[in-house]
């Protein structure tokens, strides 16, 4: 069953860090913060979200990535990612609801993350299938680690 495997929270920058659980509101998750809210944030996108097995995949080919290292505030587990696309609603736990708006383009500051330094390795363009997704908050609520995640 897919389910929250790490929720992540930042004072703005990446990586962003592990929390338990978080309050999601209209604008994601209460107390993360986005240096650039020219690129990151506001109610389109209010979260990010990308999965554990691209990760582990990531870091066989060599990159030092980690969950919250690409700023994605849930980290998911055992989500068919190839349904995950813009116009997709997904229910987080019991309560939270939230539509996916589009792919998360990469900037140089995830480029840590990447052994060369080619942060385009998620690039929805450059790498179909391998991008972080935004999502706007349908439905706000309280999520928490382990809780599961339903395509709806």
């Amino acid at each position: 069953m897919a389910h929250i495997f790490q929720l992540n929270m930042s004072k703005g920058g990446v990586p962003k860090v592990p929390v338990r659980e978080a309050q999601v509101n209209w604008l994601g998750v209460v107390g993360d913060l986005q240096r650039d809210t020219e690129h990151h944030g506001g109610p389109e996108r209010a979260l990010c979200l990308y999965p554990l097995e691209h990760i582990i995949a990531l870091q066989a080919e060599g990159h030092p990535v980690f969950p919250g290292a690409l700023g994605e505030n849930i980290t998911t587990v055992d989500l068919d990612w190839a349904r995950i696309t813009p116009g997709t609603c997904l229910r987080l736990g019991e309560n939270v609801i939230i539509e996916i708006t589009r792919y998360t383009t990469p900037c140089e500051t995830i480029a840590a993350s990447f052994q060369d330094g080619r942060f385009v390795r998620v690039s929805q363009k450059v790498h179909p299938g391998w991008s972080r997704v935004y999502a706007r908050v349908l439905q706000p609520g309280y999520v928490r680690v382990g809780m599961p995640i339903e395509i709806v």
